[in-house]
């Protein structure tokens, strides 16, 4: 995923658009999606970062979201209604769905 996929996956769990994300930060139209193409701006990145508490490492693609190693985590010692341990595509549907995505 390239950091544009990303931050549009965090602005839709704060449930804001890519376009409302753009004018609170004072960006042009399209500005993000330029992302798609180029390097985003170091500074930039920094502040969306900070506005979505995750580090520029995970907008950049380089590290998992913070918030879904500590679901993997909890999820370790959680088994499933029949008593067996929760599978790894279980574990992956439950943080998706708890990340508010539809699949991984």
């Amino acid at each position: 995923m390239n950091t544009y996929e990303i931050i549009k996956e965090l602005a839709k769990s704060k449930n804001i658009s890519i376009r409302q994300l753009e004018i609170n930060f004072g960006y042009s139209n399209g500005y993000l999606a330029s992302w798609k193409r180029q390097n985003p701006n170091p500074v930039e990145l920094s502040r969306l970062a900070d506005y979505f508490n995750v580090s520029v490492d995970y907008l950049l693609g380089r590290e998992e979201n913070p918030k879904e190693t500590e679901l993997r985590k909890a999820l370790e010692n959680v088994m499933s209604f029949d008593g067996e341990e929760l599978t790894e595509n279980d574990k992956d549907a439950i943080i998706a769905y708890m990340m508010g995505r539809k699949g991984k």
